[in-house]
């Protein structure tokens, strides 16, 4: 027996998509981009990477996945990986790194009304940036909460 896991953490390319099968089993399909910074040693400058994954999520938590997360959302996947190979129209061959997910978190905070804070075209935005009572500071901690810690 094989066994091939992953776990990565980077940011939606764009919405989940949901669609249903036949047996109406819901199933969400989304990507996900991978940031890696490395320092070019002989240069000295850093240079960036993306790696990009196309990730599925089977049953109750594609539904969740396609009501809470959006393009840009901040996620952590844990599923298992494999690799496909395909060819594109002008006959260039590709590699794609597919996950089919068993869990997916979404590491953006809520706000009070529920919506993902940070996350592109989410209502309200971060909370920092609304006004009113209940705003935390741009550095998103506010020291007059600390009297009101338990310990």
């Amino acid at each position: 027996m094989a066994l091939c896991k992953i776990q990565i953490i980077g940011n939606l390319g764009r919405d989940p998509e949901l669609r249903y099968t036949p047996n109406g089993r819901p199933v969400a399909t989304f990507s996900v981009a991978v940031n890696q910074a490395t320092k070019n040693q002989q240069t000295g400058e850093w240079i960036e990477a993306t790696d990009w994954f196309r990730v599925s999520v089977w049953g109750d938590r594609a539904e969740r996945s396609a009501e809470n997360l959006r393009k840009g959302s901040r996620v952590f996947v844990d599923g298992r990986f494999r690799t496909r190979e395909y060819e594109t129209n002008d006959g260039r061959k590709g590699l794609s790194l597919d996950v089919s997910a068993d869990q997916v978190i979404g590491l953006d905070r809520r706000d009070q009304e529920g919506t993902f804070a940070g996350a592109p075209g989410a209502e309200g935005g971060a909370p920092a940036a609304r006004a009113g009572a209940g705003a935390a500071p741009a550095g998103g901690f506010d020291d007059t909460e600390i009297d009101e810690l338990p310990f």
